[in-house]
């Protein structure tokens, strides 16, 4: 089912200006926490769907704990990580002393209950750079050529942790990685996660054949890693055509939401060495189905520790 773009009148509580042709638009009208009313959250989730990923600006003086309030109104949180314990509850800290998600991703993929949407909040930000770009992963499947959608349809990719941005440090640093990178890593690789998952997807709210790639992907199921190699990079440089993407310069107070179900991104790292602290929590999502109906399955360990499988709400959607 293709989306269409909602009249303004839908919105009554909230105001959306779209920031990109593809993807991406800013919404106002909105004061972070726990307590927003139920129209709000619904047109906020119609934004979303239609435009992938959302931004709310001036939310200066959220903490912690209304980020995680307000991201329950959308979903319910995962834990922060299947291997790091960020805070212990549903925040994980994106510190760049630790390491930066400077390569094209969606949120974690190497389980097999991939997360919905991801809430991301600006802590502590450089004085320069620190972009953070989101490409569209249905509008990219939309554009394939015919004879490229009938192969992609019918390919299946294993998806692992191994070299996930959240736990992958600096080795390639002069002198290596210091002791707190180390303790980081030995923390994230204390378990495996292997996923195998259908390389296009079926958005289970919009019913939208989505990509299931980035980073995380290991091998194309029933490949060669030559012809593997090939194939993944051919649709993943179409995934992330500059066309197919928008690009965000963070600020004080600003808080991202993404579909991850409908997105990748990357963290632009091109910062020096100053401090970017971002707060993430991802919400319980669905085990993705292929347009052939058949499900992602876990391969390597067992993430209900992690995160539940939750079906979609029944959000109605009126465009």
């Amino acid at each position: 089912m293709a989306v269409h773009a909602p009249e303004a009148s839908e919105y009554e509580h909230v105001t959306v200006r779209q920031v990109g042709g593809n993807i991406g638009a800013e919404v106002g009208g909105v004061v972070v926490s726990g307590e927003l009313a139920g129209e709000v959250v619904r047109e906020l989730r119609l934004a979303l769907l239609r435009h992938r990923v959302i931004f709310l600006r001036d939310q200066i003086g959220v903490d912690g704990d209304e980020q995680l309030a307000f991201a329950r109104l959308l979903g319910t949180p995962t834990k922060p990580h299947p291997t790091v314990t960020g805070d212990g509850r549903a925040v994980l800290p994106i510190d760049s002393e630790e390491g930066k998600a400077n390569s094209w991703h969606t949120d974690v993929t190497f389980v097999d209950r991939i997360p919905a949407i991801s809430v991301l909040r600006a802590v502590t930000l450089p004085p320069y750079g620190g972009t953070t770009v989101w490409a569209n992963t249905v509008r990219a499947y939309e554009t394939l050529p015919a004879p490229l959608k009938a192969l992609a349809e019918r390919l299946r990719a294993t998806h692992s942790n191994r070299y996930d941005y959240a736990g992958h440090r600096g080795e390639q640093r002069i002198g290596g990685v210091d002791v707190r990178e180390r303790a980081h890593r030995a923390e994230f690789e204390q378990f495996e996660f292997v996923a195998e998952h259908p390389v296009v997807r079926v958005h289970p709210e919009t019913h939208e054949p989505s990509f299931v790639l980035g980073h995380f992907v290991r091998g194309l199921v029933g490949f060669q890693t030559p012809d593997s190699t090939a194939l993944f990079e051919l649709l993943q440089r179409h995934i992330v055509r500059l066309e197919n993407t928008v690009r965000w310069n963070w600020e004080p107070g600003d808080i991202a939401i993404w579909d991850n179900r409908a997105t990748q991104h990357y963290a632009v790292a091109d910062y020096d060495d100053q401090r970017r602290m971002m707060h993430r929590i991802t919400l319980a999502g669905d085990i993705p189905v292929g347009i052939d109906g058949i499900p992602s399955v876990a391969l390597v360990g067992d993430a209900s520790q992690y995160s539940e499988v939750v079906a979609p709400p029944g959000v109605e959607l009126t465009w």
